[in-house]
């Protein structure tokens, strides 16, 4: 039986013309011409002034945290329900995250929840496009402008994806993207920066350098890191913006394939709500009942389909646990399974992938 893996990469177009470029001259390293030109191409997508590469998602969200001096006694809000990755970041620069809970509908952070969550010590709100859809940008900058916050939106999952037209990302004071393996696009690791400030997009340059000097040779004048991308990572980035388009679109084929295949079962897709595109980085399902998930994922790997749970509550975790409750998050996380998404799925699969789903409940299993 053929297995359908959860993702794989879609590394067409100019990917291999260009990583031979790299090995050819010896431009593999941190410095090399696809460094620029990827950043440029970046920017140009999603419509942003400037972009800065970086070694990978995780690092993009440490370094606009540092960038912004988000640091101790300071308060950054961020929903539970997200990838671990966001609050490891808020945690490793000393600021505190305070969890809120999600909306049913959309998967996004509630802004009812962010509002409520304003202390005197509140800092920033960390926006996460969970899965590909976007977060309700008009509300939550509403409230960053009326209290005075900065807007961090973490699109590790969502290039791609539009509010009201607009690339997420282009919101905020800063956001950061991801480059992973299973990312919309990839660099294999890798990810990307943007700034609204110039001022916090040149810090982003000096932080992720060594903290280097602009005007002296070897000389560090603040304490930094070492975030840089590879030129190689940054010349398949350009060959996958390049066909960003294309993969966006097949993706979102993709995921109409499974609405169709999967109506009238006891579950939803993860569909587009209001005026936004989604760009569907995972094509998830939310099950009616929580007791089926587990049950229905060992199905499906019996069947050779690879599938995700949704992300556990990050407020659960050993480092960072509360005693909060946030219902609609928790519900959301013991529901939710993400099923194969990857750009080269074949309709034949998606067909295998609904029939197994669906045979699920027809043997009352």
């Amino acid at each position: 039986m053929e297995r359908i893996p959860v993702y794989e990469p879609y590394l067409a177009g100019n990917v291999s013309d260009y990583v031979n470029e790299c090995l050819t001259t010896g431009w593999i390293s941190s410095r090399g011409g696809f460094i620029a030109k990827f950043e440029a191409a970046f920017a140009e997508f999603t419509g942003a002034k400037d972009a800065t590469s970086v070694a990978n998602g995780t690092v993009a969200i440490h370094l606009v945290l540092e960038a912004l001096e988000i640091g101790p006694g300071d308060e950054v809000i961020v929903p539970s329900l997200t990838y671990v990755a966001s609050v490891n970041t808020i945690l490793q620069t000393g600021a505190k995250p305070i969890f809120v809970d999600s909306l049913e509908g959309t998967l996004q952070v509630d802004p009812a929840a962010i509002r409520g969550a304003i202390t005197p010590r509140t800092k920033a709100v960390m926006a996460v496009h969970l899965y590909g859809h976007p977060c309700d940008m008009d509300t939550i900058v509403a409230i960053c402008r009326e209290h005075d916050l900065l807007l961090i939106e973490d699109c590790a999952e969502a290039f791609g994806s539009l509010w009201k037209g607009r690339h997420v990302g282009t919101f905020g004071d800063a956001a950061t993207f991801s480059f992973f393996g299973n990312k919309t696009i990839t660099t294999g690791e890798g990810g990307m920066v943007l700034a609204r400030d110039p001022e916090v997009m040149s810090r982003c340059r000096r932080l992720k350098s060594q903290g280097v000097s602009p005007g002296r040779e070897y000389w560090h004048d603040m304490l930094a890191y070492n975030y840089r991308m590879t030129n190689i990572e940054a010349a398949i980035g350009l060959a996958q913006i390049e066909m960003a388009a294309e993969i966006i679109a097949i993706k979102c084929k993709v995921a109409d394939e499974y609405r169709v295949g999967l109506s009238s079962l006891p579950l939803r897709t993860h569909d587009p709500v209001g005026d936004v595109s989604h760009s569907y980085w995972m094509c998830s399902i939310i099950l009616d009942r929580a007791e089926d998930r587990d049950p229905l994922r060992a199905y499906l790997a019996q069947q050779g389909i690879e599938t995700r749970p949704f992300f556990a509550q990050a407020h659960l975790m050993p480092h960072c646990r509360t005693d909060e409750v946030f219902p609609i998050g928790a519900s959301l996380s013991e529901r939710g399974i993400n099923l194969p998404s990857y750009p080269g799925l074949t309709s034949a699969q998606i067909e295998r992938i609904c029939a197994a789903v669906s045979s699920f409940w027809r043997q009352g299993i």
